[in-house]
């Protein structure tokens, strides 16, 4: 993955300013707004553990999920071509599009 730091399981975007000349970032995939910076990639590593490991501590007490909820659905754009191809496949196989995206999506990222 591009631009990202990876760390017990939370993805940190990782981008840099030159008007700041700082590193910069947050954690992506949760329902706080938690950003970590560093002047060296070192130092925005070690903000990004240390931000990561507080929110793991501070779901513990409070008794929730670190993570965020997703509701299991969203919408992606795609062109009529690829539309139609894809309902002619599930069509096929005797499925919805539904059916047809959730396990080809499932199967790309196994």
């Amino acid at each position: 993955m591009k631009d990202v730091l990876n760390y017990k399981g939370f993805i940190g975007s990782v981008h840099f300013s030159a008007d700041d000349n700082v590193f910069y970032g947050k954690i992506e995939g949760i329902n706080d707004l938690l950003t970590f910076e560093g002047e060296t990639v070192k130092e925005l590593t070690d903000a990004f553990h240390y931000i990561v490991d507080e929110h793991i501590k501070d779901c513990e007490m409070d008794d929730i999920s670190p993570e965020k909820s997703y509701k299991g659905s969203f919408n992606v754009r795609i062109t009529p071509e690829l539309h139609r191809r894809i309902a002619i496949l599930a069509k096929m196989r005797g499925e919805s599009i539904n059916k047809f995206v959730s396990e080809t999506l499932s199967q790309s990222v196994s």
